[in-house]
């Protein structure tokens, strides 16, 4: 019995030990399985913050990249340094059926000859054909009649026009200003008495008449396509401006320019009556010019020539209301002697960055507006003149109106006159 009993306790321990063993055997691989998991979680926690960091490395990138697009597109470029359009401001302007112009003189024939003939295919003397470059005093003296002389500086300008294929607008014949106050008087001496209406009738006839035969006999008459007969005779509140040819042929003196003109100049010049301030005069000069005609009723005037001295404050909604005027009067219109200058008549203001660009803008609406009239039918320009190659060369140099600096390089005026619109200073 006490063997048996013996027997059981050793089988109750030996029980006791297997089972302990085998809970410990457990828990081992409890433990050993909580740990493999733990690893396999790190081992994808470390994956999970590998993608993340590389999924970061990749946004990073690509914001990097779009920060330096971005920065690019900002990168203000300089105006002065970008190319200038290929075919000229002739090249954009003729898309239109607009010939393109300057003025020229001595000095910017021989500094800038190839940047005229690259841009332009009109010229405007400045000022070697107004009245005093073109009459002798010292022949009309000798042969008792108003003698016309061209000087070697004025055929000079021409033989540049023609080597170079330009055509030309003449300016001026009948004018108040530039004009020798010797061929009013008797004798062509100042300190005589002043002529009377017949003689300085017959004075202007002959003046108008050896013009145009001069050019012709030179060579030089082919190469003009509109001339300036009279020009600024009208005040802004509509009264003819004091002048002696007003004073002694009296109110009529516009009607026999322009009737001399038509006589003596060729079909092919169309003749035109200029002046400035024209905005503000626009029925004046209307009227002015539909009383031109002769005793059937035919038009004596070809054009109005519009000089279009603008500041970048003035109105282009007022002016184009004037191009407009002029154009359904169903005369041809060209705009003659353009410049914009800075802010306005009274307040020239200085060339700032955005002072120049606002002149750029302005042009680039103006000339834009003349484009989508003519379009449109509701003008009628032909031509546009630029009053000068750059601001140096200016005769308004101190308000910077035109579309290249001091230093010849384009402004955001020139990119705007080309209708480059992402580089007129918008």
């Amino acid at each position: 019995m006490r063997q048996r009993l013996r027997l059981f306790v050793l089988t109750i321990t030996i029980l006791s030990m297997l089972l302990v063993i085998g809970g410990c055997s457990k828990k081992d691989q409890a433990v050993q399985g909580d740990i493999i998991s733990n690893n396999d979680n790190a081992l994808v926690d470390q994956d999970e913050d590998k993608s993340i960091d590389l999924l970061t490395d990749e946004d990073n990138a690509a914001e990097d990249t779009k920060q330096v697009i971005e920065i690019e597109e900002k990168k203000e470029y300089i105006v002065g340094e970008l190319p200038l359009v290929e075919g000229g401001v002739k090249g954009v302007f003729n898309t239109y059926g607009v010939q393109a112009g300057t003025c020229i003189n001595g000095s910017v024939i021989k500094n800038y000859s190839d940047h005229i003939s690259e841009n332009y295919n009109s010229v405007t003397m400045e000022n070697e054909m107004k009245p005093e470059a073109i009459l002798s005093h010292t022949k009309s003296i000798k042969t008792g009649d108003i003698v016309v002389e061209y000087t070697q500086r004025t055929t000079k300008l021409l033989d540049f026009a023609k080597e170079n294929n330009l055509k030309v607008r003449g300016h001026v014949l009948v004018w108040y200003s530039q004009t020798p106050q010797w061929i009013f008087h008797e004798g062509f001496d100042t300190s005589k008495a002043l002529v009377d209406r017949d003689t300085m009738l017959a004075r202007m006839e002959s003046y108008i008449k050896q013009n145009f035969e001069f050019l012709e006999s030179e060579g030089y008459l082919d190469m003009f396509y509109a001339y300036d007969i009279v020009n600024e005779a009208i005040n802004d509140n509509g009264t003819l401006r004091d002048c002696k040819w007003l004073e002694i042929i009296g109110d009529d003196y516009l009607w026999h320019a322009f009737y001399y003109a038509d006589k003596y100049a060729p079909e092919h010049v169309k003749l035109y009556y200029n002046d400035y301030n024209e905005q503000f005069k626009t029925e004046h000069v209307i009227k002015m010019a539909q009383s031109l005609v002769d005793e059937d009723g035919r038009s004596l005037i070809d054009g109005i020539g519009c000089q279009g001295h603008l500041y970048t404050k003035d109105s282009i909604d007022q002016y184009m209301k004037t191009l407009e005027a002029f154009s359904s009067t169903g005369l041809d219109v060209q705009i003659t002697e353009i410049d914009v200058s800075l802010g306005t008549w009274q307040n020239i203001l200085q060339p700032t960055e955005d002072n120049l660009r606002a002149q750029g803008q302005y042009y680039y609406e103006l000339v834009n507006r003349i484009f989508e009239g003519n379009k449109a039918g509701t003008t009628n320009i032909s031509g546009i003149t630029f009053w000068g190659v750059s601001d140096k060369a200016s005769w308004r140099n101190d308000r910077n109106p035109l579309l290249f600096d001091k230093d010849f390089k384009p402004k955001y005026a020139y990119f705007g006159a080309i209708q480059d619109k992402e580089h007129a200073g918008y």
